[in-house]
């Protein structure tokens, strides 16, 4: 029965998985649990340098819970001291310094929302500025001496700026290597990240190697989560991700919006469906028995239930279901008001339909703006007083009184 136990953590851990750098020392430890019910550490690291999360960066929390349900502790680390630096991974430029209170403010709303995902009792929340603030300047000199320059130069990123002629700070060399001593001051067996950290999750090993804590940390890299588009990976910067504070209504009509394929690539990363109940979704698909809306629905209601509660998932739904079944309006749209003559394409702006003007002027020459049902094509026009419900695409509407 352990044996069949075991194969099945080990399915489940590897799942969705980009690269795993010792996979025969993972199936130790599991087997080890399995055995004689002895647990091993398992450390995600997060700089604190935004205050929210979205559903891309809970890819790596659901890796966690999958850990925690096959003997892992999770040693969940705040970066307070290296968000002081900034992470240099995929950055072509240095990042700017945040301050203290920031930071700390992050850290606490980080914890929040990963405790939505992660067990409480089986996670160990820990901050790197206990350690690395008593490391002082002999340690920290002493850190430098572990790694060379032409090395640190061979990673990507910094190959390509100092290739260019762009800034590289001496804090940047040393982010990596404090990563890496994080790894060996919590002595942990395996560290997980996304695909970009690899330069970093490889320096921990390194490190323990180097100061004899006695073992290798086993690295796991997930992919990064593409965005709504289907393309580039979900940022917000991009405007392309659901964030797990959104209204559960949001979040519901965001996950319907993905196309068919990102829909699976979605149900293997985030979904807490196994792989078996997948497989057979997938086949009774392929198949014609099930219909692709029905299985993107059960996502939507399995991710808002997950952020939200059961109830407001299916009210969600509900909604949905009430304003694109039936064509009938929302029942909590946000009013705004305006002065008169006011163009409309701030007024999609300032209402939060758009992200700019110019994106508004591209949504109403694309027949994407509505103006009481009625779409739009002018985008030079300007609102006289009166009330108008504004529509950008399905799920955006504003009240707007225009005074």
């Amino acid at each position: 029965m352990s044996k069949e136990k075991i194969k099945i953590a080990l399915d489940e851990i590897s799942r969705g998985t980009a690269e795993i750098i010792d996979m025969e020392r993972i199936e130790k430890l599991v087997t080890k649990f399995y055995e004689t019910g002895e647990t091993y550490t398992v450390k995600a690291g997060f700089d604190p340098t935004g205050a929210d999360l979205h559903i891309g960066h809970t890819v790596l929390m659901q890796k966690l819970k999958v850990f925690q349900g096959h003997g892992a502790r999770v040693q969940l680390l705040v970066g307070d001291f290296t968000a002081t630096i900034g992470d240099p991974t995929g950055k072509s430029e240095t990042r700017k310094v945040l301050d203290r209170d920031t930071i700390m403010a992050n850290a606490q709303t980080y914890q929040d929302q990963a405790f939505i995902i992660l067990d409480r009792e089986k996670t160990d929340i820990v901050f790197n500025s206990t350690w690395l603030e008593a490391l002082g300047a002999t340690g920290m000199v002493s850190l430098t001496t572990t790694f060379n320059v032409a090395r640190m130069l061979e990673r990507d990123d910094f190959e390509k700026r100092y290739k260019s002629g762009q800034s590289i700070s001496i804090s940047e060399f040393i982010y990596p290597l404090l990563q890496g001593y994080d790894s060996v001051e919590l002595k942990s067996d395996i560290e997980i990240g996304g695909t970009d950290q690899k330069f970093n999750l490889l320096m921990g090993r390194h490190l323990q190697r180097t100061y004899n804590v006695g073992k290798e940390q086993a690295v796991l890299m997930m992919p990064i989560l593409e965005g709504l588009d289907g393309v580039q990976k979900m940022s917000k910067s991009l405007n392309n991700y659901i964030g797990i504070t959104e209204k559960p209504k949001d979040i519901y009509g965001k996950i319907l919006s993905i196309s068919d394929e990102l829909m699976w690539r979605y149900y293997e990363l985030l979904s807490d469906k196994t792989l078996e109940e997948i497989a057979q979704m997938r086949e009774n698909v392929a198949d014609r028995t099930l219909h692709p809306k029905i299985v993107k629905e059960n996502l939507a209601l399995e991710l808002t239930t997950r952020f939200y509660n059961e109830e407001s998932a299916t009210m969600a739904k509900s909604e949905f279901d009430n304003v694109f079944k039936s064509n009938k309006l929302p029942t909590d749209i946000p009013e705004f008001e305006f002065e008169s003559d006011i163009w409309i394409c701030k007024v999609l702006q300032d209402a939060g339909l758009e992200p700019s003007s110019s994106q508004a002027r591209r949504d109403i020459k694309q027949g994407a703006v509505r103006i009481d049902q009625e779409k739009i094509s002018d985008e030079k026009m300007n609102l006289s007083s009166g009330e108008y419900i504004l529509q950008v695409g399905k799920r955006k509407f504003a009240k707007v009184k225009v005074k």
